[in-house]
Formats: structure tokens, sequence, C-alpha cells
């Protein structure tokens, strides 16, 4: 693993592989309510969370996040767990350092879009900046690397939570990634690409886009940005068969019942290993060097992104041989007859 900072690492064509996606994996295993996907988890289990992280950094992210997604004042006064804001995060903080020097990886603090910014009323600016600005400094205090602004809808937004990086993050990196869903733009109508490259100009040191679309359809986006910016371009797509009538997982639907999938039934529509694997070999292919997995990762999948990106984890050790598998390649005639019965039905 490469040593130093994120900047350091991203220097001369670095690349620095992230996993997120903990707010699906925990409501998946049991540990989160889908809906309001708030990170009770953090105090409630918080071995759960620990383990989370070494299990991926085991599948070779360089990063360690910490999970304060959602964790934010609107989304705990929400479930009346207000008072319970600053324990969260810090907690959330404390276990992802923690983590971090054990296994030589860097900690990043995070933010993400706080549900109440609306362009035209300047009184939620106000609100979201004071909410910004109080995990900012909980995150610089608890000793972040650096911190993520993500899956922000709407460059007004974004800016404001750069803003707060800049102005209490004590000098550390900033990431900032926008979430493009069915159109190329922000809700407030800006074009992807030319927010990206505005947030640039503006200081962040990577920009690009996590959440809402799956491979597929985040990659056209991606090449726009990679062709409007010239600094570390970020991509942390979910990890959903999305398509071109169906862009973003939010409007994907079943295909036996037609029904819409989002959030409980996602698992009809969920990526394969190829489909990972050949998103990474894209995304290295036009220049992105920070990648990661949103939304659905798991460390299996990200096991497949490490390995296009030259990386070898533990976790490689236990990577699919196929020569193993007796139905697959056996040549006796047992493993034949079986086969083809497995395969056609036919003895």
């Amino acid at each position: 693993m490469a040593s130093g900072g994120l900047l350091e690492r991203l220097k001369n064509g670095g690349h620095v592989l992230i996993a997120e996606g903990y707010v699906m994996e925990m409501e998946r295993r049991g540990y989160m309510q889908a809906g309001g996907f708030i990170p009770e988890v953090v105090l409630e289990h918080p071995e759960m969370v620990q383990g989370l992280h070494k299990e991926f950094i085991h599948a070779g992210t360089d990063v360690v996040e910490a999970f304060t997604y959602y964790g934010h004042r609107e989304k705990l006064r929400a479930i009346g767990r207000e008072d319970d804001l600053e324990k969260l995060n810090r907690t959330a903080l404390k276990i992802a350092r923690e983590v971090a020097n054990e296994t030589g990886t860097l900690m990043a603090g995070g933010l993400c879009c706080t549900t109440i910014y609306e362009e035209d009323h300047l009184e939620t600016h106000d609100k979201v900046r004071s909410m910004f600005k109080e995990q900012v400094e909980w995150a610089a205090e608890e000793g972040a690397d650096y911190i993520i602004a993500e899956t922000i809808h709407s460059y007004g937004e974004a800016k404001l939570a750069l803003e707060a990086i800049q102005q209490h993050g004590k000098g550390i990196p900033a990431v900032v990634t926008l979430t493009c869903l069915i159109p190329d733009e922000t809700m407030d109508g800006m074009p992807i690409a030319e927010a990206c490259r505005k947030l640039e100009d503006a200081g962040a040191d990577v920009v690009g886009l996590n959440c809402g679309r799956g491979p597929s359809t985040m990659l056209p986006a991606l090449k726009e940005i990679r062709k409007a910016c010239n600094g570390p371009i970020a991509a942390l797509p979910v990890t959903y068969r999305t398509k071109e009538d169906c862009r973003t997982w939010h409007s994907l639907k079943d295909p036996d019942t037609g029904k819409h999938v989002f959030p409980r039934n996602l698992a009809c529509v969920m990526s394969s290993r190829d489909d990972i694997r050949e998103f990474a070999e894209e995304a290295k292919a036009i220049g992105i060097n920070y990648i990661g997995l949103c939304c659905g990762n798991s460390p299996f999948y990200f096991r497949e992104l490490a390995e296009v990106y030259g990386r070898k984890p533990e976790a490689c050790k236990y990577s699919p041989d196929l020569s193993l598998n007796f139905i697959l390649k056996d040549t006796n005639e047992y493993a034949q007859r079986l086969r083809q019965f497995a395969m056609t039905g036919k003895k």
C-alpha cells in the first residue's frame, strides 16, 4: 500500500480505492432500518461497524470512511435522537481512526446531503452551513485525513459543503462527489460536468460522482467530467444494473413483476461480479483515479475492483478458481452427467 496522505497517493496518476456502501450493507445484515437509513448502529453495535471496516480493508480499500452518513442533525431529529448527534459522530470517527491506525489506511470524515437544502429559500442555507460546520469540526478534531462531501444533488449545497471543509477543516483535503440522477445535471439545473469543474476551480481536491447511478449509466457522465476537469476524478456507482431507460437505482423495476424495487427489493437487480470488473476496467482506461463502490457494495464486489486496479489484498487468496469445481471442469462420467442434468435437465 502506498504511503502518504490522500494527495500524495494521487500524485502522478496514483490511485486511491475507497469502499463505501455501509448503509445498504448494514440494512442487509439487519442492523439498520430501511427508510430513514440512520446509522444508529454506530451507538448500538459499534463492533459491527468496526468489523465492516476491517472486511473492506481485507478486500482492498485504501480508506476507512467514518460511518456518519445520514448521521447529521436533521436525520437524528427525525427519530428523536438529536441529543446523540455529537456522540454518534465522534464514536464513528474514533472507530474509523482506530482501524485506520492499525492497518495503515487513510481515515475520512463524511458529510452528505442534508435533505433540507432549497436553492430559493436562503434560510435553509444557514441551517445547512451550521450542520456541515459541526460535522467538519468533529472530523478535524478526531484526526480525519480528509473529508468527503457526498451524495449531494445540488451544486449550491455542494459548494456550501466545500466551503465548510475549507473554513473549519484545518486545511485537510476535500473530496466532493455529486449524485447524477436521470438528467445529466444537478437539481439546481447545472450540467453535471460544469458543476464538477466549478467545484474543482473553487478548491476541491477531488470531484466526481457517487451513488444514484449504477456502473453502466454512470460511465457516460464520468467521461464528460474527465474532459471538463484537470485534477483527480472520483467514481463510486451503486452496484445495481441501471440502464438507459432506468438510469438510477431509484427507477429500477423488478424484471418479473414490473414493480419499482427501491429500496426494499433491490436484490433482483444487483450487478454481477463481471459488471463490476468491466466498470473498473473502463473507469481505469478513462483516467478515474479515485474509485470505489457505493450503495450495494460488499467485499466480494470490492475485491473485483481492487484486482483491476492492480491490488492484491488478502481477500485475493480466496478469489474464484473454477478449475477446482467438479461440476464445471471435471471430465469423469459422473461430473459430465451431472453437468448436463443441471444445465439442460437431460440425463
